[in-house]
């Protein structure tokens, strides 16, 4: 009997989550060199680039699929079931919206107005840093199961959401200058593509707001 308890209790489901969110990360941390070959008319590249981002998006897809499947029902897991489900979905919300992002740039071409173009970079580059605190938050399940999340751990863990939820602040304020200078330029634009450089601008906002809300359920995870 001793020896099925221990089983049971050495089934972790951390690994498979930290595979989904690296293979997540793998495609946001693409997007940055997708937006340097659209304002180089580079499309092959961009669609070369999207191509892997649907790749990774359809990795990530199997591996939450194979996640929902064999993830235990244990009642020796130090958290439900249910709390885990959640964070796999919130960090499967990074693949999908790489795909998204990368998908519009593609359909409509589209390009950053040269007066934006670095701001707009910059901002890119801190949402994906976002998501790969979030994946080194996540990375730090292993320990945080082995413990039954508490001790040492959850003060680490702690440190990193605080650090995910100073990036995530700074990206919402990068957000708002480039939709203040956007506006600024709006008469110079077409319509129709300042209508999708707004969204655009808000579906990299995104990724970041997701990274946090990993972080958020993170938090409730040690709340248990």
């Amino acid at each position: 009997m001793g020896n099925l308890i221990s089983d049971m209790l050495s089934r972790s489901p951390v690994k498979p989550l930290q595979d989904h969110i690296q293979t997540a990360c793998e495609a946001v941390a693409l997007l940055p060199h997708l937006f340097e070959a659209a304002n180089l008319n580079d499309w092959d590249k961009v669609t070369r680039l999207h191509e892997e981002i649907k790749k990774l998006e359809n990795d990530a897809d199997e591996l939450k699929l194979k996640i929902r499947s064999n993830l235990p029902k244990s009642l020796f897991m130090p958290v439900p079931r249910q709390d885990l489900l959640e964070l796999l979905l919130v960090q499967d919300k990074v693949a999908n919206l790489s795909k998204s992002i990368s998908g519009l740039v593609v359909r409509r071409r589209m390009q950053t107005p040269e007066a934006i173009s670095e701001a707009f970079l910059n901002f890119v580059g801190r949402s994906v840093d976002a998501a790969l605190k979030a994946k080194e938050t996540v990375n730090e399940l292993d320990e945080l199961y082995e413990s039954g999340f508490r001790g040492a751990e959850v003060k680490v863990v702690e440190k990193l959401i605080a650090k995910l939820d100073k990036i995530e602040t700074e990206t919402d304020v990068m957000q708002a200058e480039l939709q203040k200078s956007l506006y600024a330029m709006e008469h110079e634009l077409k319509p129709v593509d300042v209508m999708f450089l707004y969204k655009l601008i808000d579906m990299v906002a995104d990724v970041a707001d997701m990274a946090e809300r990993i972080g958020r359920r993170l938090e409730l995870l040690l709340a248990k």
